[in-house]
């Protein structure tokens, strides 16, 4: 399993993203762990849960690509 974690700063397009340890583009501060989950898929849905009120939450098209949306 890997561990997800969400940038708590929101992207230039709106969007709040879901990154694995180890990915380039892991945010270097203002981030939530988010635990450990067999796919992209769990961790994204964990962030919504958490966050409902962040209305644009998908995965980091470079470590998360199967719940990149935008």
């Amino acid at each position: 399993m890997d561990k997800y974690y969400i940038n708590n700063r929101q992207q230039d397009n709106g969007d709040y993203e879901v990154h694995k340890t180890g990915c380039t583009y892991f945010p270097r501060e203002d981030y939530t762990y988010l635990g450990e989950f067999y796919t992209c898929l769990g961790a994204v849905q964990e962030a919504k849960r958490r966050f409902p009120y962040r209305h644009r939450i998908n995965g980091c098209y470079y470590c998360s690509n199967a719940c990149h949306t935008s």
